[in-house]
């Protein structure tokens, strides 16, 4: 047993098989090898699902990547006005796709206790799975197979089908000929008021989006450092328990040693 094999276990075997391959380590003079692993956090549900379908469902996987480089690909194009809406839909579709096809292993999951896993933790393999296919980082953290944590995309998100994006600039439109009539020339500017109206209405929606991607990105920051605070102090508690135990277990060793020694007197 090794510290990657952990997460290929059942959930409810981490922590017993994390303490004792630490004790092992530690009997072998290992010491700082065994710190490593008493640090090791046993992951949550939906990130242990998650190392289930990394470890065992390589192809689709992979298939999962390829389309949200697809679909980061077909975005960028929309942003810089040379795709269409067409593309950009049947991306989404093969990511989603992708997504739902791993969902549906993962349904056949158990948890610790023998029951399927609820309609929450689904959610969050999905949306793990979704950052994955989308975020360089959040990928590499899924890669490997050691998820700890879900994890969530957070960004703009893709245009929608149809929708002048805010970095896209302007088509000129037309001129009117002359001889238009006085209803085609309101309506020309009708377009045009309208799609002034869009382009600023993107900005706005733009500008919204990246303040509460600032805020969320503080707020997970400040979560994050309370979390492995709170993590390396239960983590040392564990080392210190485990330690103690040893210890423990040297001390009722001998006494019963000495107990002996005294009654063949």
């Amino acid at each position: 047993m090794d510290a990657d094999e952990l997460y290929g276990l059942p959930l409810d075997r981490f922590t017993p098989e994390r303490n004792a391959l630490a004790k092992e380590l530690r009997g072998s003079g290992r010491r700082e090898e065994a710190a490593e692993v008493a640090a090791l956090r046993k992951p949550s549900v939906a990130a242990w699902a998650v190392n289930q379908l990394v470890r065992t469902q390589r192809r689709a996987v992979g298939e999962l990547f390829e389309a949200g480089d697809g679909l980061r690909a077909a975005h960028e194009q929309v942003l810089a006005g040379s795709g269409g809406g067409g593309t950009l839909r049947g991306a989404v579709e093969r990511e989603r796709d992708a997504v739902e096809a791993l969902i549906v292993t993962a349904r056949g999951l158990l948890t610790s206790q023998g029951h399927d896993l609820s309609p929450a933790i689904i959610d969050r393999v999905a949306e793990t799975l979704h950052a994955a296919a989308l975020d360089d980082d959040a990928r590499a953290q899924v890669l490997d197979g050691r998820l700890e944590r879900e994890l969530r995309h957070v960004g703009l998100g893709v245009v929608a089908a149809g929708a002048v994006p805010a970095s896209q600039p302007a088509r000129p439109k037309a001129p009117v000929a002359d001889r238009a009539s006085a209803a085609d020339r309101a309506a020309a500017e009708q377009a045009a008021r309208e799609q002034a109206e869009a382009r600023a209405a993107a900005r706005v929606a733009e500008r919204e989006a990246r303040r509460r991607l600032e805020r969320a990105e503080r707020a997970a920051g400040a979560a994050a450092e309370r979390r492995d605070r709170a993590a390396q102090a239960l983590e040392q508690a564990e080392a210190e328990l485990e330690d103690a135990r040893a210890e423990l277990e040297e001390a009722e060793a001998e006494l019963r040693e000495a107990e002996r020694g005294l009654g063949d007197r």
